[in-house]
């Protein structure tokens, strides 16, 4: 058994993730001020200006131009950093798929928070669910210590030579960025041996290339398949490196999903981000009571671990998805990527539309739908809006 030392402190999300970032120790960052991720880009200023982290901190007038720097620093070799939020994650978009498309590692910490109109600084998971689709690795933390590992782990996986994707880390804001928790930080030499420093260039400066020219159909499709292999294999490289993430941190870690009292279950809660932890009350209380429930969390939805999924449901009724975002017409974005993942297994998905917006959500609201679900008042989908 091996034994490690533990360092505790305690700090708000914001925080923790920039110290993450300095401990990763990238060349280049670039990140334009939103609420709620702000005071993470304060806290990395004070580390370059105190010479904490050697790094060059390019000021931008937004978040175009905020990705496109760390793009283009990123492919001529240097590890990068950017960070956003919401409106500035929409008006990241478009250089979002140049850097999926391109496969060019960086880690991009997301703030999540709701999408105008109407005008909202309170936290929903719209605008993260809005970029599954852009070749990012996408995790997403259940509270201040899931966003500090995942940003060392994140800087890791990307860079991982047989993986080469960026890696999106959503956190929820507010309720992580701006809340003060117990936190166990690794120390700079475990750190730099978990995560030495990015040995590959994507170009070669003495062959020269032309980057982002236009592909004809035939190159295309095969770099688009290319990416789609990429992605699918990274979830063994996720798992790979949460077990050596798990060895020098003496803490649990649980790769692309963690299953919480799921071995005996009838019904399962699945949810992704902070309101986790909630859910994992409402268990709790419910277990006490003697019925048989558990919680699947989602640590990572893209790409989607719906093979992890399938073996974790196993075995159960029904299963209630949790959604903070939605699409119209559709439903609840992961209630639906639920039901596809387990399609002809007889278990039903019961989807819950909650938090929009931020509207509160607490372990009792998650108790009271299992409560319901357990009494026989099934449904397709609900809103809990009163």
């Amino acid at each position: 058994m091996i034994t490690v030392q533990k360092n505790v402190t305690a700090m708000v999300g914001n925080h923790a993730v920039a110290y993450a970032v300095k401990q990763a120790k990238p060349q280049v960052l670039s990140v334009f001020p939103i609420t709620p991720q702000t005071t993470m880009l304060e806290k990395l200023a004070e580390y370059i200006d105190s010479g904490e982290l050697k790094a060059e901190l390019i000021k931008v007038e937004g978040e175009h131009s905020a990705l496109a720097a760390v793009y283009g620093a990123a492919v001529a070799g240097a590890r990068v950093f950017t960070a956003t939020s919401s409106q500035g994650l929409l008006y990241m978009t478009e250089m979002m798929y140049w850097v999926g498309g391109e496969r060019v590692p960086m880690v991009n910490a997301v703030a999540t928070r709701a999408l105008a109109e109407p005008w909202t600084i309170w936290d929903d998971h719209e605008d993260f669910f809005s970029k599954r689709d852009t070749s990012w690795i996408m995790m997403m933390a259940e509270n201040v210590q899931d966003a500090y590992d995942m940003t060392l782990q994140a800087f890791k996986i990307s860079e991982d030579k047989r993986v080469i994707l960026p890696v999106m880390m959503g956190f929820d804001g507010f309720i992580l960025t701006h809340t003060m928790e117990r936190l166990e930080i690794l120390d700079d030499e475990t750190v730099e041996k978990f995560l030495p420093p990015r040995e590959f260039n994507l170009i070669d400066f003495n062959d020269p290339v032309n980057v982002g020219p236009i592909a004809v159909p035939d190159d295309y499709m095969r770099i688009k398949y290319e990416a789609m292999k990429a992605m699918e294999g990274s979830k063994e490289v996720i798992e790979e490196i949460s077990r050596e993430y798990e060895k020098i941190s003496g803490r649990k870690q649980y790769g692309l999903v963690e299953c919480y009292e799921c071995e005996d279950a009838d019904y399962v809660f699945v949810t992704a981000g902070a309101w986790t932890g909630d859910a994992r009350e409402a268990v709790r209380r419910l277990r006490n009571e003697g019925k048989k429930v558990g919680l699947l969390k989602l640590r990572v939805i893209r790409p989607f671990p719906k093979e992890r999924i399938r073996e974790a449901l196993k075995g159960v009724q029904g299963v209630v998805t949790f959604d903070r975002e939605y699409s119209y017409g559709y439903g609840g974005i992961l209630a639906n990527e639920i039901k596809s993942a387990i399609y002809n297994s007889g278990i039903d998905v019961m989807s819950v539309i909650a938090g929009i917006g931020g509207k509160d959500v607490r372990p009792l609201h998650f108790q009271k739908v299992m409560e319901d679900v357990l009494e026989g008042k099934k449904f397709e989908e609900r809103w809990l809006n009163d």
